[in-house]
């Protein structure tokens, strides 16, 4: 559950590939409301690091020092009641071989009154430097949920990767909170997987009988709530906070320009907020259907690319 914490910091480490980094920071900049530097960020919403495929961990900020030996002095006021603990050096601001981090832990991990147990310590501690500060506290390490969700029963060839779809989802809703939202051509059910495994409320609908099944199938194997209902969104009724449209695009669904126009206009009627996915540039399109352009980026494979597109 995100919610704003307005006395608490937490830093949020993250790690990309190159061809990523575009919608890295998208996502964490619509996830944790905010500018993502290299490797880090700092933000006052709390988060669970588990929901980005980008994130590595969270650092929530018990401690500051404006110098190491100040952060470990300010380790010994930090409360164990007797519980184990093990202190991880987190990768921010500057640069710091293997030894040099060791250093680090060694240094603060000796002031903390407790005994340090490094393979399966009761509390997980992290350090690291932003700025002219050092920052120290609880650190929350990420889990893959999203790589367990490549071994779908039902597969499709031209469906979005677990990671890019996981990254979709948070960018059309960032918040989860009191948002209803709908993939209205969820396929299998890539996206909606996603979304519904970070407790996103979403409906999904696909005019492919076939594709509708799959979908079923997967979240049923998933254990996640929901059913995916044969319909056209061109006719569906309703109003959504959040929608995104993956828009088809294989030999066996080649879209006219039309078409095209009719699915965006069907789009902007059913949600105020729209996070549009096409292998082609469409903004014009996308405006031409009452959409106001907002943030966009572009995810590359190869020759390969996809372009996504927030509508308002």
């Amino acid at each position: 559950m995100e919610k704003v914490e307005r006395d608490s910091v937490y830093l949020y480490d993250f790690a990309c590939h190159e061809d990523e980094r575009p919608l890295c920071e998208l996502e964490l900049g619509l996830l944790l409301n905010g500018e993502p530097g290299e490797r880090f960020m700092l933000s006052d919403r709390l988060v669970d690091p588990s929901r980005s495929p980008f994130l590595r961990g969270r650092l929530t900020v018990e401690k500051r020092g404006g110098s190491l030996e100040e952060a470990s002095e300010a380790a010994s006021e930090l409360a164990l009641n007797g519980e184990t603990f093990k202190l991880r050096y987190i990768e921010a601001d500057g640069e710091a071989d293997y030894d040099e981090r060791r250093r680090i832990e060694r240094t603060v991990g000796a002031n903390i009154r407790g005994k340090a147990e490094m393979k399966r310590p009761q509390r997980l501690y992290g350090i690291a430097r932003s700025g002219e500060e050092w920052l120290l506290g609880p650190y929350t390490e990420s889990e893959p949920v999203w790589l367990r969700h490549n071994e779908k029963p039902r597969q499709y060839s031209t469906a979005l990767g677990t990671r890019t779809a996981r990254a979709v989802a948070n960018i059309a809703v960032p918040v989860p909170e009191g948002i209803k939202a709908v993939d209205p051509c969820c396929g299998i059910g890539t996206v909606l997987i996603e979304a519904k495994s970070m407790g996103i409320d979403m409906d999904g609908f696909d005019l492919n009988p076939l594709a509708a099944i799959g979908a079923r199938e997967n979240l049923a194997h998933f254990g996640l709530p929901g059913t995916v209902v044969v319909a056209d969104m061109r006719t569906l009724e309703g109003h959504y906070d959040a929608l995104v449209l993956d828009l088809p695009y294989n030999l066996c669904s080649v879209l006219t320009a039309e078409e095209r126009l009719e699915m965006l206009r069907a789009a902007r009627r059913l949600a105020k907020r729209c996070v549009i996915v096409a292998t082609e540039e469409i903004g014009p399109q996308v405006e031409a259907a009452g959409f106001r352009l907002a943030e966009h980026c572009i995810v590359r494979k190869g020759r390969f690319a996809r372009h996504i597109r927030v509508g308002v």
